[in-house]
């Protein structure tokens, strides 16, 4: 997409667009990340990557006052 001359971002170029559009896709990634680290016991890092999918899968929730898509 093209940029305004403003130097705003277009409709849809955002990383908030663009993390909305495939949420679902980095969610899936970050629980198979998660899922590795628990294979090579690394416990404690797999729990931040679920943190991470937690608070993103929350604040979909939040945006669209239902659970994530």
């Amino acid at each position: 997409m093209t940029t305004p001359s403003d130097g705003t971002p277009a409709p849809g170029d955002t990383v908030a667009d663009v993390a909305g559009l495939y949420l679902g896709n980095i969610l899936y990634a970050l629980e198979l990340a998660a899922l590795s680290l628990e294979e090579q016991g690394k416990r404690e890092d797999a729990a931040f990557y679920r943190g991470i999918a937690r608070r993103l899968a929350e604040a979909r929730g939040r945006e669209t006052g239902g659970p994530p898509r």
